[in-house]
């Protein structure tokens, strides 16, 4: 990989969502930049029905306006229940942007009631990685199977993660919520890391051919 393609901006606004990227890009070796560092990057109107339509809309806005590669996510929860609410309403699922508080708040009253049997649900990423010519060159989607307890667990405060316990058999963090994990931890099973290390795989491959 030439120096010229070393660097990715990850086309986000979402300060824990950028920390959390940046620190599964660390080991890659590539220089990771941010919307500030470009001077801001232009709204997209997140309108598309799932998770990797927004990704590749924000990922292809993001190259169009800086000429660089560009990765973008769009992420969230899915509830089985609640037929995959909140999905890509989970940012805003009480209305307000980002109220985290809210969202959560209003998750527990939707499943007011329902055994732990039916709180089943997943947390998906999509990720969409754009050259910069704006091709979307690569399309990836993570997810992570748990259930939706009756109430929060775990110091952490990124979206639902106090309240998704890790289902999925076999794993050190099992039996745990998001929230409950350290960064490390929550990487190795989460939505967001699987799909980025997917990514990684092919992530060479991909800007060579296309420098």
């Amino acid at each position: 990989m030439t120096q010229a393609t070393q660097r990715i901006l990850l086309a986000s606004g979402n300060p824990k969502k950028l920390k959390e990227l940046g620190a599964l890009f660390q080991p890659l070796g590539i220089e990771v930049a941010r919307p500030e560092d470009v001077g801001g990057l232009p709204e997209v109107i997140e309108d598309k029905p799932d998770f990797a339509g927004n990704a590749r809309k924000k990922a292809v806005s993001a190259s169009l306006t800086t000429g660089l590669w560009c990765l973008a996510d769009d992420s969230g929860l899915e509830v089985d229940h609640l037929n995959g609410a909140p999905g890509v309403f989970s940012a805003r699922y009480a209305g307000e942007h980002g109220d985290d508080g809210a969202n959560n708040a209003k998750l527990l009253e939707e499943l007011a009631g329902v055994p732990r049997a039916d709180r089943s649900a997943r947390f998906v990423c999509a990720l969409a990685l754009s050259n910069p010519q704006g091709e979307v060159v690569a399309n990836i989607l993570g997810a992570a199977h748990g259930t939706i307890i009756e109430a929060q667990r775990g110091d952490g405060d990124f979206g639902y993660d106090p309240l998704f316990e890790f289902t999925e058999e076999g794993h050190a963090a099992t039996g745990k919520t998001f929230a409950e994990l350290d960064a490390a931890s929550k990487s190795e099973v989460s939505h967001r890391g699987r799909a980025l290390r997917e990514l990684a795989s092919q992530l060479k491959d991909l800007m060579a051919q296309d420098a």
